[in-house]
């Protein structure tokens, strides 16, 4: 009963809660890229086993869109959100299955709204040939708008990696030789071939569930991002969380290493 009283309690609050950050936030400060690692979706499951349906990849797959909605009212340019690793594989295979025709329905959801355009990053070299396709055929459809990374097989140590080789590779096509691409190799040019080449890195990373690290993602392009770790698991993630993440991102001095 007294849990019931608390859980309608935080049903009225939380409402004026928002409203009150969304007074206090500076939207001038929003950062123009966020990238997301949505994690704990298997905790969650695990922690609602009552559910109708607790598959908590399911879970997390339909909370994308209502995310993807705060990032328009709060004019983020690129989202960059982390739905399947390279390390992912390593789990068995009916889960891996399973998971992976969630994100293709996922991804299927999200390109029918319109409403954004939508681009996979990540070794697609990896996943079975229906994704791959699927996943190289997505086209832009707007000109204004979120751009949506979708990191599907991704692996921020596999995207240096694979940088370096498409830079050598246009390098042997330009008749220079290993010894000069290799002498004449700056990060920029690294940073010119990266699954997000094009676009600016990103300023604010969140992952969720608690844990406290970065696990690989965006490795080079998190140089100057700032991190903010939320204990909810990514199912469980509120407008009101995500609101915090961009109040403690504004209150942020960013020093740049000066």
């Amino acid at each position: 009963m007294y849990a019931a009283i608390r859980k309608f309690i935080k049903s009225l609050l939380y409402p004026l809660y928002e409203r009150r950050l969304v007074r206090a936030l500076d939207f001038s400060k929003t950062p123009h890229h966020v990238g997301v690692i949505l994690d704990g979706n298997r905790r969650w499951a695990k922690a609602n086993p009552n559910l109708a349906d607790p598959n908590g990849h399911k879970a997390g797959a339909s909370k994308i869109i209502e995310f993807l909605g705060w990032c328009d009212e709060a004019d983020v340019q690129v989202v960059t959100l982390w739905l399947l690793s390279t390390d992912n594989f390593k789990r068995s295979a009916a889960e891996i299955d399973e998971l992976l025709h969630i994100i293709g329905d996922t991804v299927d959801e999200l390109a029918a709204t319109g409403r954004w355009n939508i681009k996979a990053v990540g070794a697609l070299d990896l996943l079975p040939d229906w994704l791959s396709k699927k996943l190289s055929d997505l086209k832009p459809v707007r000109t204004d708008g979120v751009e949506v990374n979708v990191a599907i097989s991704y692996g921020g140590r596999r995207e240096i990696v694979d940088a370096v080789k498409c830079y050598l590779s246009e390098e042997e096509k330009a008749g220079h030789s290993l010894s000069a691409a290799s002498a004449a190799l700056t990060s920029e040019d690294i940073s010119k071939f990266l699954y997000t080449a094009g676009q600016p890195d990103p300023e604010l990373l969140i992952r969720t569930s608690g844990e406290q690290r970065l696990g690989g993602f965006m490795l080079w392009q998190s140089a100057s991002s700032e991190f903010y770790f939320c204990e909810a698991y990514w199912p469980d993630f509120r407008r009101v969380d995500f609101l915090r993440a961009l109040r403690a991102y504004s209150l942020r001095q960013r020093r740049f290493g000066s």
